[in-house]
């Protein structure tokens, strides 16, 4: 009883509040706004600078699959298209257009394009980048919106000079150093050297990092949560994402959901941790489907192993009955098949100490497991 008396005063120290009531209150809150949020991410630029193919990656989805952004030569973007993320409905990314013409300002690109939908702006290039381009970033600047210049391809240049005798890093660096020169009149200049097929390589992990650093609490968890897992470093910032988001769910649990398993008498939030640990499943890309493609991609079996764990397996059936079962086993191993009928502390409602006190335990071997699941799948795949 100890342990869960301690995890209770902890809490409320970590949320600021004096009462279990106030902190329940600050927690639903929150909740509230991480499962409503929407995260808008538009994606611009000239035809053939790889937009759809970008599109596409941020949303971990092939160019061939359904349902991906159509890419190819002859495919030219004329209207904002909107692409949900597969997993993470509330992750938005926008196709628009490139700004066209001399005769087509910046200024009635944006309204064309309802300029105040998207809460960040990536310009795409292939090449050099083109006025038209820079004057669009200026309007972005000016209005108030974050926008970044994304080079595109470097894996195909860096190939090209490789056979004329210059290193990787000599070619990234002349690239970096054109697209400065050009931009050296913008306020602020954010340049990142990606490829759409790698993207663990070159700039793409700075890329998330000063979106991390730009984005509102809210939006930065949409935007992490929504990545494919292509990096152990990608991992970590989704497993530390959760782990955050933990506390305020096991909070925002209370007596009125919390439910007794069979030969365990405490209660916890069935819906809370069904929904919680659901999210971390896909998140991770334990799905089937991610692992299948990530399995063709490296040339690896990988799904035999995941499926040891008991809790992937009752996740991946959506068997509710079998993840109750499973999440009572979790329960009895630390001792609490009873003994935890009243907490008197700071006043609280016993029912609610329970289901927060269980809610967060399960919560926490819950994402622990999938984490080292996640975690054998990056080892297995290769992925450093």
């Amino acid at each position: 009883m100890e342990s869960q008396l301690a995890e209770v005063r902890a809490a409320l120290s970590q949320s600021g509040e004096s009462t279990f009531e106030g902190a329940k209150a600050k927690a639903e809150l929150v909740v509230q706004e991480l499962n409503n949020v929407t995260l808008n991410i538009a994606v611009t630029g000239v035809t053939g600078a790889g937009k759809s193919s970008f599109v596409n990656a941020l949303r971990g989805v092939q160019d061939y699959e359904e349902g991906a952004a159509p890419t190819g030569a002859e495919k030219s973007t004329m209207t904002p298209t909107m692409y949900r993320h597969p997993t993470m409905p509330n992750v938005n990314i926008w196709d628009l257009p490139g700004i066209g013409t001399e005769n087509f300002t910046a200024k009635k690109y944006m309204k064309k394009v309802n300029f105040n939908a998207y809460d960040v702006f990536l310009i795409l290039t292939s090449t050099r980048l083109r006025e038209y381009d820079i004057m669009l970033a200026k309007e972005i600047e000016k209005n108030k919106k974050n926008v970044y210049f994304i080079r595109t391809k470097v894996d195909q240049d860096v190939d090209a000079e490789k056979r004329k005798g210059k290193t990787e890093e000599q070619t990234l660096s002349l690239i970096r150093h054109a697209l400065k020169e050009k931009l050296k009149d913008l306020g602020s200049t954010h340049i990142f050297l990606v490829s759409c097929w790698e993207l663990h390589k070159f700039d793409f992990n700075k890329l998330i990092c000063v979106l991390e650093k730009d984005l509102p609490d809210n939006k930065r968890n949409a935007l992490i949560q929504s990545l494919s897992v292509y990096s152990m470093e990608i991992l970590d910032k989704k497993y530390n994402t959760f782990e955050k988001a933990i506390w305020f769910s096991a909070f925002a649990s209370g007596a009125v959901g919390a439910i007794p398993v069979p030969g365990v008498s405490a209660a916890f939030d069935f819906p809370v941790i069904t929904a919680f640990l659901t999210s971390y499943y896909f998140s991770f890309g334990l799905n089937e489907k991610s692992l299948t493609k990530l399995s063709d991609r490296v040339n690896k079996s990988i799904r035999a192993k995941i499926h040891e764990s008991e809790l992937i397996k009752v996740i991946a059936a959506r068997s509710m009955a079998c993840l109750a079962v499973e999440l009572s086993s979790y329960l009895a191993s630390e001792g609490l098949e009873g003994g935890l009928k009243v907490i008197p502390i700071l006043g609280i409602v016993a029912g609610a100490v329970l289901s927060f006190s269980t809610t967060l335990l399960v919560l926490r071997k819950g994402s622990d497991e999938l984490y080292r699941a996640a975690k054998e799948v990056v080892e297995m795949a290769g992925i450093e």
